[in-house]
C-alpha cells in the first residue's frame, strides 16, 4: 500500500500512541493492583521486583537507543524495529497478565520474567517509533500540531488502558482483557507505518560509538535538566494512576464501575484541552508552558487529601486534567529541540539515544512509584485480605495522592526553570538547524 501523505499521514503515524498509551497505562496503573490485591503477592516483594526492573531499564534503554542510531538497513534505521517487533510485543504484553500459578515463589519468578520481556520489546518498538518524530517534523509549528494529534491518540489509549480494565477484569478476567488490548495495540502500531517515513540523509553518517554517545548525552545541560523534570512528572503520573484503584476502593468506597469513572474522567477531560496547550506552546515556548502546566497540575491535586465520597473524587480528577493535558503535549517537543541542538554540536542525528535515556527515566519513575507504594502500603497496615483498611492505610493512600506527587512536581518546576534552551538561545538554535537542513 502506498504511504499516506499530509494530514492523513500525521493521523496514521500518531495512531500508534493509542497502542503505546493503552499498554503502558494498563501496565503502570494495574500491575501492582493485580499482583498485590488480586493475586496476593507481598506488596514489599512486588515493589522490590519493580525496583529490579528499573535497574534493567538502566541497561536496556540506552543500549537499544544506541542500537537504533547505528542501525543501517535498506528499510531504514527505525521502521524495521516497529515492523518486526509489533507482534512479539503484543504477545509479551499478554503474558504479563496470565501467570500460570499463584505459588509465591513461582508467581514472583513469572512476574519478573514477564515484565522484563515486555519492557525490552516495548522499548525496542516504541523508542524507534518515537524517534521518527523529530526527523519527520522539523519545525515548531509541525511539531506542535502533530504533538497535539499524538496526545489525542495517547489520551484515547489512556482512557482505554486505565478506565476499562476494572470493569472488564471483573467481567471477563484480566488475561482475556489483556489479550484484547494486545490485539488492538498491534493493529494501531501496524497502521502507524502507513504514515511513517525516514530521511535517508540522516543515516549517511555512522554516528557516535557507545561511550562517546553516552558522554555527549549526559554532558548536554539542556537534556539533563529536561529529563530530570520529565522523570519527576512521569513519576507523578504513574503514582496517581497506580494509587487510584486502591484510593477509590478503600478511601472513597467506590465499586469497579466508579473506579473506571474516576480513572476515565481525568483523560476524558484532558482530551479537549490538548489543542489549547498546543497553541500556548507556540505562543509561550515549551519551557514557560511546562512550568505553568506543572504548577496547575500540582495545585489541583490538593483536594484529594480531603474528599470523602466518589463525587468529590470525580470533580477533583476532572480538575487535575487541566494541568495534565498541558504536560502531555510537551515532552516530545522538548526532546526534538534537544536533538536538533545536539546535531549542531556532534554532526549526527541521535534521536535513539535521547529517547532511549528518556524512556529509561520514565521507567525509573515507574519503579520508584512501585517501590514507594509498596513500602507505604506495607508500613501503614494495608492488607489485601481486608475489605475495610485501617486508618493508617487510608492516610497513606491520601499521602500518595497529594503530598508525594506535589513534592515531585515542585522539584520538576525547579529543574525546568534551569533548562537553558529557551528564549533567544532557542530561536538562534532553530535558525541554525534550519540552515543545516537546507544544505
Amino acid at each position: 500500500m502506498k504511504r499516506a501523505t499530509g494530514t492523513l499521514a500525521k493521523v496514521l503515524y500518531s495512531s500508534a500512541n493509542i497502542s503505546n498509551s493503552l499498554t503502558a497505562q494498563f501496565f503502570s496503573t494495574f500491575i501492582l493492583f493485580y499482583y498485590v490485591d488480586t493475586l496476593k503477592m507481598s506488596p514489599a516483594l512486588a515493589g522490590l521486583g519493580m525496583a529490579i526492573y528499573g535497574i534493567w531499564n538502566g541497561i536496556n534503554d540506552p543500549l537499544l537507543g544506541q542500537l537504533s542510531d547505528r542501525t543501517r538497513t535498506r528499510w531504514g534505521r527505525r521502521i524495521p524495529y516497529v515492523l518486526f517487533g509489533t507482534i512479539p510485543l503484543a504477545l509479551a504484553f499478554w503474558l504479563v497478565w496470565v501467570p500460570p500459578t499463584q505459588s509465591p515463589g513461582l508467581l514472583f519468578a513469572w512476574f519478573m520474567g514477564a515484565i522484563f520481556l515486555y519492557d525490552t520489546l516495548y522499548t525496542l518498538v516504541v523508542l524507534n517509533w518515537t524517534a521518527l518524530f523529530p526527523e519527520m517534523y522539523p519545525s515548531l509549528a509541525e511539531r506542535s500540531s502533530v504533538s497535539v494529534i499524538r496526545q489525542v491518540m495517547a489520551i484515547i489509549g489512556m482512557i482505554i488502558g486505565t478506565a476499562l480494565p476494572p470493569m472488564l477484569g471483573d467481567a471477563i478476567g484480566w488475561g482475556t482483557t489483556a489479550g484484547i488490548f494486545a490485539v488492538v495495540a498491534a493493529l494501531f502500531l501496524g497502521l502507524s507505518l502507513l504514515g511513517s517515513y525516514e530521511n535517508p540523509a540522516h543515516a549517511e553518517k555512522a554516528g557516535l560509538a557507545l561511550w562517546p554517545a553516552l558522554k555527549a548525552t549526559f554532558a548536554n545541560r539542556s537534556f539533563v535538566t529536561f529529563v530530570t523534570a520529565s522523570m519527576l512528572i512521569q513519576f507523578t503520573f504513574v503514582l496517581l494512576t497506580g494509587t487510584i484503584p486502591f484510593y477509590a476502593k478503600y478511601v472513597l468506597g467506590a465499586d469497579s464501575f466508579m473506579t473506571t469513572m474516576l480513572l476515565g474522567i481525568i483523560f476524558v477531560m484532558a482530551l479537549p484541552l490538548v489543542g489549547m496547550w498546543g497553541r500556548l506552546t507556540i505562543r509561550w515556548g515549551p519551557r514557560t508552558t511546562m512550568m505553568v502546566a506543572a504548577a496547575l497540575f500540582g495545585l489541583l491535586l490538593i483536594p484529594f487529601a480531603f474528599v470523602e465520597g466518589v463525587v468529590g473524587g470525580l470533580v477533583t480528577a476532572a480538575m487535575v486534567a487541566i494541568g495534565l493535558s498541558g504536560l502531555l503535549v510537551l515532552f516530545d517537543i522538548f526532546i526534538a529541540d534537544i536533538v536538533d541542538e545536539d546535531e549542531l554540536k556532534t554532526g549526527v542525528r541521535r534521536e535513539g539515544m535521547y529517547f532511549g535515556i528518556h524512556g529509561l527515566m520514565i521507567r525509573l519513575g515507574i519503579s520508584l512509584q512501585a517501590l514507594i507504594t509498596g513500602q507505604v502500603l506495607s508500613r501503614t497496615g494495608y492488607s489485601a485480605d481486608l475489605t475495610v483498611q485501617p486508618a493508617g492505610a487510608l492516610t497513606g493512600l491520601r499521602l500518595l495522592m497529594t503530598v508525594v506527587p506535589i513534592a515531585a512536581i515542585a522539584l520538576a518546576i525547579v529543574a525546568i526553570w534551569l533548562y537553558p534552551l529557551h528564549g533567544q538561545r532557542l530561536t538562534a538554535m532553530r535558525k541554525a538547524a534550519e540552515l543545516r537542513a537546507a544544505r
